[in-house]
């Protein structure tokens, strides 16, 4: 992530490091909305990992996000990649594809000269963060894999090439429990959180479970947060289209048109993105196709049923 520069404070740290360590409590707090709870442990196991106190036989820091879909799993493993990383992605696995047996092969190789997916997606790459998506879906002797990189911070390849993941952050997302604690809408968080580790635990191996440093439960995304995150993402949306030279003030009935399009109960956030997207997108189009200069007030059109751009 975020290397330490050849000048360093008194303590022996870079005063850069230090600078962004301290400001990504607040960070996180900005863009990930409704999960407060697991922004401090989640920080904690970052800044550990950053400084180098962590123990150094295993990886950086490792994390089980567990949650409905659209909660904001995969968006935290994003925004902490980005920030510590100057803009890195994570390097992704989408664990629902390694649900065969042979899917061991698939991932660290079948041959001598094979690395395998595992071996060619971190070539090259000296830190960062692997992203597991959906790891329950995975094979059972996938899983065993992830005893030895969350014990011993390595694996073996078909090369025979030995993988260091020390400096690499491992993430797994999950939705176990997930349909059980969609239907706890009036129980309080700390049922709906006991519930869920428990469902984990009773699919996931205990010696998987135990190795992880943060299992952190996810809580769905009520409609005030999802609101929220509509905001944020028009804004970015906005500053987006304006770099392309296309000038857009969002009105407030379009900003509630947008909302009661892209919101969903089960689903969370994930439909709001293409929601507002869309029509941002299919706005400027129109306006452009019309002799317009894709600029203006956005309005709900009673005629399309979309939005439309008025000249201010």
């Amino acid at each position: 992530m975020v290397s330490q520069l050849t000048a360093t404070g008194s303590n022996g740290y870079a005063p850069a490091l230090m600078e962004r360590l301290r400001g990504l409590p607040v960070h996180l707090a900005s863009k990930i909305k409704g999960q407060a709870h697991v922004l401090p442990r989640i920080c904690s196991v970052l800044t550990r990992g950053e400084l180098g106190v962590a123990y150094p036989r295993r990886p950086r820091g490792s994390f089980l996000f567990v949650g409905p879909t659209g909660v904001g799993k995969t968006e935290t493993t994003n925004i902490f990649s980005a920030y510590l990383g100057n803009g890195a992605e994570p390097i992704r696995f989408d664990m629902s594809e390694y649900q065969l047996q042979g899917s061991v092969d698939k991932l660290i190789g079948e041959q001598r000269d094979d690395p395998g997916l595992h071996g060619r997606a971190v070539r090259g790459v000296t830190r960062g963060t692997l992203l597991f998506d959906e790891i329950e879906k995975a094979h059972p002797l996938v899983l065993d894999l992830f005893l030895q990189i969350l014990e011993d911070a390595r694996i073996t390849l078909a090369t025979g090439e030995i993988l260091d993941l020390r400096p690499f952050y491992i993430v797994c997302t999950s939705n176990i429990g997930s349909e059980e604690t969609m239907r706890m809408e009036s129980a309080p968080f700390a049922s709906v959180e006991r519930t869920v580790l428990m469902r984990v635990r009773e699919r996931l191996r205990p010696e998987l479970v135990g190795r992880v440093n943060e299992i952190l439960v996810y809580s769905r995304l009520p409609y005030l947060i999802q609101r929220q995150i509509c905001e944020d993402l028009i804004a970015n949306e906005r500053a987006r289209l304006a770099a392309l030279g296309h000038a857009i003030e969002v009105s407030l009935e379009a900003v509630e048109f947008l909302v009661r399009h892209g919101y969903h109960r089960t689903l969370g956030a994930r439909p709001m993105r293409g929601t507002v997207e869309r029509y941002l997108q299919e706005a400027v189009a129109n306006n452009l196709l019309s002799g317009g200069a894709g600029s203006g007030r956005l309005l709900p059109s009673s005629d399309s049923g979309g939005l439309v751009i008025a000249e201010i």
